[in-house]
């Protein structure tokens, strides 16, 4: 019998790393004969795991889904990774999972073995987070229904408070949602204004599905699209800049969260970015540690000349 269950334990788990296996795959891989996988196989649907078989000389076995969640066979880095993507996942983006996070942490760790229980428990306890600022929580409910409309190519109707604080009801076609930071955008096409907009979901007071399928027809980059949100269409003074780096080396200098990243050859970038006024988009661009060509506005590359020539009178 502890052979059998030992058997059964070590199917389930080759079941669970790979799509599918023939039985000759399998039975080689248990020690066993193709007659017991079968009997391991009825086994294992009594206890209402959904094992799949295809007939035939090109078939085999797989894991279906529904019926029971299978216990999960990780290796010492895929159950610490799972702990350590647990104790990160409470960060008050989505509210209300701060106990269900706990709990499962609670339940792994009961089971882990000691050295791994003490890795875990190192970094847990030796670690401090310190965020730039508070979350903007979403809620769980809703961030899921958002996600099944996105798949499913469903129309939703938002209810919305925007910037400016007015409420509104929209009719819209999820595509994507993006995380940046700690708050979540979606990015789909309001039919109204027939356009691509972005919407940050701690501001959706409700989501109503409305069973209609649509077909989204060239959908812009979503990324790109909550980043021209996040760093241009807030802010009055907007700017062109070519700087003398990749788009990777570019993007470790300006985040995508700040300005919108184009490649210029395979050594420069163009950057649009926006801010409040042109004294502080001045500031920033003083501070880059290697020389930027402003290509727009001209009253920018002005105002940037203008500094330059103070420092340089100041520091003869």
């Amino acid at each position: 019998m502890a052979d059998t269950a030992e058997r059964m334990l070590r199917l389930l788990g080759l079941l669970q790393a790979r799509a599918q296996w023939s039985s000759a795959e399998l039975a080689a891989r248990l020690a066993t004969s193709e007659r017991t996988l079968r009997r391991d196989v009825e086994r294992l649907r009594r206890l209402d795991y959904p094992v799949e078989a295809d007939p035939g000389p090109g078939g085999g076995y797989r894991l279906g889904r529904g019926g029971k969640l299978p216990p999960l066979l990780l290796d010492e880095d895929e159950t610490v990774a799972v702990a350590l993507g647990l104790q990160t996942a409470a960060d008050g983006s989505v509210a209300g999972i701060e106990v269900a996070v706990s709990s499962a942490l609670a339940k792994l760790e009961r089971f882990l073995p000691a050295h791994l229980a003490a890795r875990v428990r190192d970094l847990d306890e030796a670690s401090e987070t310190l965020w730039g600022r508070g979350p903007d929580p979403v809620d769980p409910d809703l961030l899921v229904t958002l996600a099944g409309a996105c798949r499913r190519g469903e129309r939703v109707r938002l209810d919305y408070c925007d910037r400016t604080g007015n409420a509104t009801s929209r009719l819209v076609d999820p595509y994507r949602l993006v995380r940046a930071g700690r708050r979540w955008y979606l990015a789909a096409r309001d039919t109204d204004r027939a356009a691509w907009r972005t919407f940050r979901v701690d501001r959706a007071e409700a989501v109503a599905l409305t069973g209609i399928r649509v077909e989204l027809d060239d959908p812009p980059d979503a990324l790109r699209l909550v980043s021209e949100a996040m760093g241009l269409a807030p802010y009055p003074v907007k700017a062109r800049v070519r700087l003398p780096l990749s788009v990777e080396d570019a993007a470790q200098v300006v985040p995508r969260t700040v300005g919108v990243l184009n490649a210029d050859g395979d050594a420069a970038t163009i950057v649009e970015l926006g801010g409040p006024h042109l004294a502080g988009m001045v500031g920033f661009l003083a501070a880059l540690p290697f020389p930027c060509e402003v290509l727009a506005p001209e009253e920018l590359r002005a105002a940037l000349r203008a500094h330059g020539e103070r420092l340089a009178r100041a520091n003869r």
